[in-house]
C-alpha cells in the first residue's frame, strides 16, 4: 500500500511540473506565471479541486508516443472565488507551448458541461500556439467541440476569458463567444492570422503586439473588454468582476453587505450640469457618487468612450449601468457606442441584472463614415437590446435628450419602469436653435427675431415638463436625491415579472 502511495504522490509531483522547471524559468522569464500559479491566485487558497490530472494525449504520428506528459496542456477544475463556485480551465504553454489536442479539448468540454450542468460561471486561461499541428484534424475537431459548448453555455452561465499569452487561428473564436475577454498588456494577443501570413497576403508589414495586442483590442476592435498590467492584476480584477455576477441565469445577482447610507444626499450634483447646454461635464462623476462607496467596475472603458458601461452597487445588489459620457463626442451614440452598449445590454438581460441608464444625448453622430458604415443598423442593436430586455429598468435624464436618441436610451416608451429627469433635461426632437431654424425659415434673415424665436422655442421645450405632462417623464427629481429615488426605485421593481411572447429566439440586426 505504502509504495502505490508513493507512487500517486510521485505521479503527482511529476504532473504538477507541467513542462519541466527550463520551461518554467522561461515562461517567469517572459513575465509570465505558469497555468497552476494562475489558478491558485485567481481562486480562494486551498479551494481548487482538479480533474483530469494525469490525462495524456494519444497521438502516435511524428514520434510523439515517446513524449506523453501528464495533464497534456491544460489544468481543469474547480474552486470557489470568495467562497462562490466558478469552473475554471488554465492553458499550460509549458506542455506544447500550450497547443490543443483532442484530449485537451476533451478535458475543457468536460467543465463546461459541468458548469452548465451545476450553474457556475467557467473562467478560461488562454495561452496557446493553437492547434497542435502532429495531430491534425482531431485538434481541429475538439476545437468545434469546446466552440459548440461556448454557444450553449451562452446566457446561461457567466463566461469569462483571460489572454494570458498567444491566441491566434480558431483558438480566438472561443474567447470571442465569451461575455468578457480581458488581456494582459505586452504579454498577450490575438488573431485570425498572423504577422507572417498577413505579409505574405497583403504586403502589410506588422508587428503581433500591433496586429492583436491588448492596446488594439481595447482601443480599435473592442473584441477585449479591459487589459490590465500583468498577470497578477489581471487575476485580481477578474476575482472582483466574479464578486458583481449571479452564478447562473437562474439567480438573482448576489447582494453584498453595504455601509452606504442608501438616503445619502449629494448636494454637489445639483451644480454637475453647467449653465451652458454645450460645456461638458463628467458622467463618472454621477455614477460614482450614486453607487455604493463610489464603486464603478467599468467595462470596455477605452472603446467607444462617448458612452459608459459597467457596474455598481445599490443597496447591495448588482446594477449594470449605461450612460452617455458629455465629455466625449458630446455623448452622441455612434456604431462603436451603440454595439458596445447594446452587447452589456444584453448580458444584463439574461443576467438578471437591473439596469440604470444616465442620458445625456444630442442626438446620433452625423457623418458619411456614420452612415457607410450602418450606423442605422448599429443603433437599432441598442434600440433592439433595450426594448427586448425584461429586467428592471431605471432611466434619468440629466440633461440633452434629443431625437431618436432620445427614445434608444431605455425611454419610457422601450418598457422603462422608471424614467425621471433632472430640473435640466431638455426633451425634445432636437436642439432649439436647429428647430427654430427650422420652423421659422423664412425669417432666417432677421437675427433678432431668430434669436427671440429660439427663446421662445427653449421656454416651451428645454425642460422636461412637456414630457412628464404626457407621463413619458415619471418624475421630475432632484439631483441631489438622485441616489435615493433610483435605489428606492430599483427596490420596488425586485419582484418584476415581465416575459416576452414565446418564440424560438429573436432575430437582432446584427
Amino acid at each position: 500500500m505504502k509504495d502505490i502511495l508513493q507512487e500517486l504522490d510521485a505521479r503527482r509531483q511529476t504532473a504538477r511540473i507541467g513542462g519541466g522547471q527550463r520551461r518554467i524559468d522561461a515562461q517567469h522569464s517572459k513575465g509570465k506565471l505558469t497555468a497552476r500559479e494562475r489558478i491558485d491566485l485567481l481562486l480562494d487558497e486551498g479551494s481548487f479541486e482538479e480533474f483530469d490530472m494525469f490525462v495524456a494525449h494519444r497521438c502516435t504520428e511524428f514520434g510523439m508516443q515517446e513524449d506523453r506528459p501528464a495533464g497534456d496542456g491544460v489544468v481543469t477544475g474547480w474552486g470557489t472565488i470568495n467562497g462562490r463556485m466558478v469552473y475554471v480551465f488554465s492553458q499550460d504553454f509549458t506542455v506544447f507551448g500550450g497547443s490543443l489536442s483532442e484530449t485537451h479539448a476533451q478535458k475543457i468540454c468536460k467543465i463546461q458541461d459541468m458548469a452548465v450542468q451545476n450553474g457556475a460561471p467557467i473562467i478560461g486561461i488562454n495561452d496557446s500556439g493553437g492547434a497542435r499541428i502532429q495531430e491534425g484534424v482531431a485538434s481541429l475537431a475538439g476545437y468545434a467541440e469546446v466552440f459548440q459548448r461556448n454557444i450553449m453555455a451562452s446566457g446561461v452561465v457567466p463566461q469569462i476569458s483571460l489572454i494570458m499569452g498567444p491566441c491566434a487561428g480558431g483558438a480566438v473564436y472561443s474567447p470571442a463567444m465569451t461575455d468578457f475577454i480581458f488581456m494582459v498588456k505586452d504579454t498577450s494577443y490575438m488573431f485570425v492570422t498572423g504577422p507572417d501570413v498577413v505579409k505574405t497576403v497583403t504586403n502589410e508589414v506588422v508587428t503581433a503586439e500591433e496586429l492583436g495586442g491588448a492596446s488594439t483590442h481595447t482601443k480599435k476592435s473592442s473584441v477585449a473588454d479591459g487589459a490590465f498590467e500583468n498577470d497578477v492584476e489581471a487575476l485580481a480584477e477578474v476575482r472582483r468582476l466574479v464578486d458583481f455576477l449571479p452564478l447562473n441565469n437562474r439567480e438573482k445577482p448576489p447582494v453584498r453587505p453595504f455601509f452606504d447610507d442608501v438616503n445619502r444626499i449629494e448636494t454637489s450634483l445639483d451644480t454637475l450640469v453647467p449653465e451652458n447646454p454645450n460645456t461638458p461635464y463628467d458622467m463618472k462623476e454621477l455614477i460614482q457618487k450614486l453607487a455604493d462607496e463610489g464603486d464603478f467596475y467599468e467595462i470596455q472603458e477605452d472603446f467607444a468612450k462617448n458612452i459608459l458601461t459597467g457596474f455598481v452597487r445599490l443597496e447591495g445588489g448588482t446594477v449594470g449601468v449605461v450612460a452617455n459620457q458629455p465629455t466625449v463626442l458630446a455623448g452622441c451614440l455612434d456604431i462603436d457606442a451603440s454595439r458596445k452598449a447594446a452587447r452589456f445590454v444584453r448580458f444584463c438581460d439574461a443576467f438578471e441584472i437591473p439596469i440604470l441608464t444616465l442620458v445625456d444625448v444630442p442626438g446620433f453622430l452625423p457623418g458619411t463614415s456614420q452612415e457607410y458604415g450602418g450606423v442605422i443598423k448599429h443603433g437599432a442593436k441598442l434600440l433592439f437590446a433595450y426594448g427586448e430586455a425584461t429586467v428592471p429598468k431605471v432611466t434619468v435624464i440629466t440633461r440633452k435628450a434629443y431625437g431618436g436618441a432620445y427614445d434608444v436610451m431605455a425611454s419610457k416608451h422601450l418598457r422603462g419602469d422608471f424614467n425621471y429627469a433632472w430640473p435640466t433635461a431638455e426633451i425634445a426632437v432636437m436642439g432649439a436653435k436647429g428647430a427654430t431654424e427650422i420652423l421659422y425659415r423664412s425669417e432666417l434673415g432677421d437675427a433678432e427675431k431668430i434669436a427671440e424665436r429660439t427663446a421662445d422655442y427653449e421656454d416651451r421645450f428645454a425642460n422636461p415638463f412637456v414630457a412628464a405632462e404626457k407621463g413619458f417623464i415619471d418624475e421630475v427629481i432632484m439631483p441631489q436625491s438622485t441616489r435615493k429615488r433610483v435605489s428606492r426605485a430599483f427596490a420596488s421593481l425586485r419582484n418584476k415579472n415581465l416575459k416576452n411572447p414565446w418564440k424560438k429566439h429573436d432575430n437582432i440586426p446584427l
